[in-house]
């Protein structure tokens, strides 16, 4: 499997594909904050997906996404490729600026379903190794404000465990606001849902 992605990553004709009558604009494969660099995955990120989905702290709050094999890693791996392609955008690799050869984590948007509405899902995990200092946050702001820029008519939303504190402070941060009356059921239980851009 890891394969078949090593011979199409990465893709520089990614067209717009169409989702809920609303074309897609196609994202850049590279963002930057001050200390980050966010970047399109590739197929070297298989080993950093398994070793960060593979720890029990970093998916504590969400254990349905934990890994055990180099296989799963490329399923899920395959899985963020295939919606670049057919989307323009998704999960990007988060690296700091002054070491880039170290993924230290993941974050981006899922294009999605919740409550009959097309929404970008935002998703941001970290190695816990990088936890604590703000790395969160300024990855998931640049990904908010992206997805203000480019899909101003589509809500980005943010499924927080009600006791993933550390994971509500992102998200109100990254500019979120809290939606009780949104909250949903996922396969870890409970969601409480974090809002921008929901109009009724």
């Amino acid at each position: 499997m890891i394969h078949r992605a090593a011979e199409v990553f990465p893709r520089s004709d990614v067209r717009p594909s169409y989702d809920g009558g609303m074309p897609d604009r196609a994202a850049p494969a590279i963002l930057r904050t001050e200390r980050l660099t966010l970047r399109r995955p590739i197929p070297t990120d298989v080993h950093a997906i398994l070793a960060i989905h593979a720890d029990p702290r970093a998916v504590a709050h969400n254990p349905s996404d934990a890994l055990a094999t180099l296989e799963e890693a490329e399923g899920l791996l395959t899985r963020w490729h295939d919606h670049w392609e057919h989307h323009g955008f998704g999960y990007w690799t988060v690296e700091r600026a002054t070491d880039p050869s170290t993924p230290i984590g993941f974050c981006g948007l899922k294009s999605m379903r919740l409550h009959e509405r097309r929404v970008l899902n935002l998703l941001y995990r970290l190695a816990p190794s990088a936890w604590g200092d703000g790395v969160a946050s300024e990855a998931a702001t640049r990904v908010v404000a992206w997805a203000r820029e480019s899909h101003p008519e589509v809500p980005t939303v943010a499924r927080v465990r009600p006791a993933n504190a550390a994971s509500h402070r992102v998200a109100v941060r990254a500019g979120l606001r809290r939606m009780p009356e949104l909250d949903t059921t996922g396969e870890d239980g409970l969601e409480w849902l974090y809002v921008a851009n929901w109009s009724a």
